[in-house]
């Protein structure tokens, strides 16, 4: 009898990183089981599940819960991606906006957790990735809620890897910087940077990495992948893997 072919579940999985995500474990012989509140389209990988559900709402919990074991009775990997962005000043945001960000970037992770745990547990172990962002430590004006939620998204992988390691179950965040992807061009069409093109602002905004580009989503992707797989990283967990270019490497001042 061969292997059994491993399975990931991912949130947000319509997203840039997201369908980056789906795309790259699904090149690797993995089943995806894919969770996004946006339809991903026909080009959903055939020997994968995709389900249209909002994982912030506790209400529909029950219900991924249910079509994840329906399609299989183990996890070996969690890919917590999910993530909204309110663009604006702090003192404009209402608490209906920074409720709205703390349930889908934070609170979905802690309803999530719930719902995999006795997954991964059946499998053996496995590994969750949280997707925070450099956002959780090193930030922008405007931004506050979105910081706030990837910033206590590391303090929630710490717990999380304590708590889960009797289970053989790693936890550990990934921390992406200036990617192009949808949410990024989303809020560069925010910035109150007049006359500039997208194109002109994602140049600008290359030009602040070390490397001096941005990233492309199957970057983040391979990087997620390293830490899910048991083999590549299997004595890290409670970290947080900072991708973005060099940005946050450089001193403000310079």
């Amino acid at each position: 009898m061969g292997e059994r072919t491993k399975v990931l579940l991912i949130t947000g999985a319509a997203g840039g990183i997201g369908r980056a995500t789906v795309k790259y474990f699904s090149m690797q012989g993995w089943h995806v089981i894919g969770v996004d509140r946006q339809d991903f389209g026909a080009d959903y990988p055939n020997k994968g599940l995709f389900i249209k559900s909002d994982i912030s709402k506790p209400e529909d919990t029950k219900s991924i819960y249910e079509q994840v074991q329906n399609f299989s009775p183990v996890l070996d990997a969690v890919v917590n991606n999910a993530a909204i962005q309110v663009a604006k000043p702090l003192i404009e945001t209402s608490v209906e906006e920074w409720d709205k960000v703390m349930s889908s970037n934070l609170r979905s992770v802690f309803l999530g957790a719930k719902l995999v745990y006795p997954l991964l547990k059946a499998a053996g172990g496995g590994a969750i990735v949280n997707v925070s962002s450099v956002h959780a430590v090193a930030t922008s004006a405007n931004i506050a809620a979105y910081a706030a939620s990837k910033g206590g998204l590391l303090a929630l992988t710490r717990a999380m890897a304590i708590e889960f390691a009797k289970d053989n179950i790693r936890v550990n965040a990934i921390l992406p910087g200036a990617v192009d992807t949808p949410m990024l061009r989303a809020g560069l069409q925010r910035g109150h940077v007049g006359g500039k093109s997208v194109s002109k602002r994602l140049e600008d905004l290359a030009s602040k990495t070390v490397i001096g580009r941005v990233g492309k989503p199957q970057e983040i992707a391979s990087a997620i992948c390293f830490l899910a797989d048991n083999q590549q990283s299997s004595f890290m967990t409670g970290q947080a893997l900072v991708v973005d270019g060099g940005a946050t490497a450089r001193l403000s001042t310079e």
